[in-house]
């Protein structure tokens, strides 16, 4: 029952993605594996963006952002659980102090080197400290020209712009 609740959907929607947030790899892949198995989902999205204090504390979201490493792990756990569906992450320009376009191309290289071909980019930083979730939606500015710096200096990927857009 809890997993027609939670990934259950008609036969007609289509193409399916689904999110997942977390940060131990082998129950993150084990979730993906389940995504794809039970819901048939073609996307399965890790997320790396969430600035909400809530999540955080439990150290995932976007202040995965901080460890592109773990990020490495989850995404090529996630990509051996679920090989018929993509993995894709959804993240920052920056979080916190760390802000630099080196910093964020390393951690573009980490979510390729896990598998991630395609990456979400919400064109802002965030503050994990001194911002509500909500503010950090719309208080740092908006620099959309990063994200098509990404594509030109990762061309063998995709992203998708997010952030402000009308």
């Amino acid at each position: 029952r809890a997993l027609e609740f939670y990934l259950g959907h008609s036969a007609i929607e289509g193409p399916l993605a689904v999110q997942l947030g977390g940060n131990d790899p082998e129950k993150l892949g084990r979730a993906a594996g389940v995504c794809e198995a039970y819901g048939g989902y073609e996307e399965i999205n890790l997320n790396c963006g969430c600035p909400s204090p809530k999540v955080s504390k439990r150290c995932f979201g976007a202040r995965l952002m901080l460890d592109p490493e773990r990020v490495r792990r989850l995404v090529d756990s996630m990509t051996r659980h679920a090989p018929q569906s993509e993995v894709t992450v959804k993240c920052r320009i920056g979080a916190d102090d760390r802000e630099t376009y080196e910093e964020l191309k390393g951690f573009v290289d980490a979510c390729r080197a896990g598998g991630a071909r395609r990456l979400i980019v919400h064109a802002r930083k965030c503050l994990l400290s001194g911002l509500s979730a909500s503010a950090n939606r719309n208080i740092p500015p908006l620099y959309y020209e990063v994200v098509h710096q990404l594509a030109r200096d990762f061309p063998d990927m995709a992203f998708s712009l997010n952030g402000g857009v009308m």
